[in-house]
């Protein structure tokens, strides 16, 4: 399952990509103009962007070429009508890593994004998880915020971990349970509550902003402010 980030302003087409790459089971942020787009990414680490050339507020090449001045990496996927050898070597060199004209076939775009996602994965640092200001060191269980540590008990380090590769996107107390606690049921107890509560206390009581928030009735998701 990948992490996309689809900037893309025509509504039908979004709602066809979102649709598609979620069936495969693959998460998808969608933003609708390039100023937005870039706040998101800045925000939030993606396996995958899915870019469109034309945008309003920001054009799409000087999307990219701000993510690459910035330092992210991220594997870009950039949708265009501008289909022609010309364009789609302006595309490569600016910056992206593959180059899909439109229209195009869905099958070939979810494709393209899951080899861009392995692509991601191999040359990537799989040690380290990321939301804004919070880091995860995976292999030392080491929890960071603005560069200070916090120390987490084993399960609130899991359950974190869990929410940080899902960020952007709720989480239910099932999906907890079942991933977290291994249960797959959903007990009559308040004890994902509780964990949640005591990992909020950390995470986020001694900093300026709330990065874990609960989804009423349905369950928590974490994410910047800006996202």
């Amino acid at each position: 399952m990948a992490s996309v980030l689809l900037i893309e302003d025509d509504p039908r087409v979004a709602a066809h990509v979102v649709r598609g790459l979620g069936e495969l089971g693959h998460v998808v942020q969608h933003c609708a103009d390039g100023r937005e787009g870039l706040l998101v990414a800045a925000a939030s680490r993606f396996d995958v962007i899915v870019l469109d050339r034309m945008l309003p507020q920001v054009d799409g090449m000087k999307v990219l070429q701000a993510l690459r001045a910035a330092g992210d990496a991220t594997p870009v996927l950039i949708l265009s009508a501008l289909g022609d050898l010309d364009e789609r070597v302006a595309g490569l060199r600016a910056g992206g890593d593959d180059y899909l004209p439109k229209p195009f076939a869905l099958s070939e775009l979810t494709a393209r994004v899951e080899v861009l996602a392995r692509r991601g994965a191999s040359a990537g640092d799989l040690n380290r998880l990321e939301v804004g200001d919070l880091s995860l060191d995976l292999p030392g269980r080491i929890v960071r915020r603005a560069g200070r540590r916090i120390d987490l008990t084993e399960r609130e380090f899991r359950i974190l971990e869990y929410l940080v590769r899902h960020a952007g996107r709720v989480v239910t107390r099932s999906m907890l349970l079942e991933n977290v606690w291994d249960y797959h049921f959903d007990p009559q107890t308040n004890i994902i509550d509780q964990h949640v509560s005591r990992l909020r206390q950390k995470v986020d009581r001694d900093f300026g902003a709330s990065l874990i928030h609960t989804v009423r009735g349905v369950g928590y998701v974490i994410r910047t402010p800006q996202s």
